[in-house]
């Protein structure tokens, strides 16, 4: 009977792998996969107006990545992004933001958020959340994809990808950290119904200051342009006399 009892736990074994493999979050089995949101999704769009001139809009992915896209969501609504700094951007790589620190060492003083490694790879445009060495350490830090990195892949957890506004990303003041590092202004769930973005004000004119007394008493700027003197005009040179015999 024992071949038989072998034979029967083996099949048993068979026929639940399917079963367990489907209760893995992540899987990259498609008939599993829960349906992303459509684009279209204001709840799940999230706007970065950038210090370089545009606003970004970022497709979320909870159905891959729901705790992470929930911190972002709710970091958001707390304007915890506004005003921070991509403090590392390497070019043909990612920039990196979402640090109040500015030197990648920080965080929000929320719980970190366990890692949730998907199917979703880090092409262009791809955001996928920062950590460090722990898988489970993300936690604010975000990075935006410039070119396809796909060894990252099931390494750092997807939770979105760039739908519009790319040129913004690709003008990010490059540097580790960069010397005039580019900032978000705002960032905004679309579902808040935020302000159409309005470009940052120019910076005001130099001012001058008052003017410098030059050697002499006249003002730098505010002398009197000298008269044109016109040239002196030639005299004929008188002839001599014809001398008498």
């Amino acid at each position: 009977m024992r071949p038989f009892a072998r034979l029967f736990a083996f099949l048993l074994c068979l026929f639940a792998a399917p079963a367990f493999a489907q209760s893995v979050p992540g899987t990259d089995d498609v008939t599993q996969r829960a349906t992303p949101p459509l684009t279209t999704d204001k709840e799940n769009l999230w706007l970065l107006d950038l210090s370089d001139g545009g606003r970004v809009t970022i497709w979320l992915r909870p159905d891959v990545a729901p705790k992470m896209v929930e911190r972002i969501k709710m970091l958001t609504r707390q304007h915890f992004y506004d005003g921070l700094a991509f403090h590392r951007v390497i070019d043909g790589f990612m920039a990196q933001g979402g640090d109040p620190k500015g030197d990648g060492t920080g965080g929000s003083t929320l719980p970190n958020v366990p890692s949730e490694f998907n199917y979703l790879p880090h092409v262009r445009g791809a955001v996928s959340a920062a950590r460090a060495d722990d898988p489970n350490s993300a936690n604010s830090q975000f990075f935006i994809v410039f070119q396809p990195k796909l060894s990252l892949d099931k390494k750092y957890t997807v939770f979105g990808r760039v739908i519009d506004g790319m040129q913004y990303v690709d003008a990010i003041q490059r540097g580790e950290p960069p010397a005039d590092p580019t900032k978000i202004v705002h960032a905004y769930i679309a579902a808040d119904n935020p302000p159409a973005y309005t470009p940052a004000p120019a910076p005001a004119p130099v001012t001058l200051g008052a003017p410098v007394t030059l050697p002499g008493g006249e003002s730098a700027g505010t002398a009197a342009p000298k008269k044109a003197v016109a040239p002196a005009r030639k005299t004929a040179p008188a002839k001599k006399a014809p001398a008498r015999k």
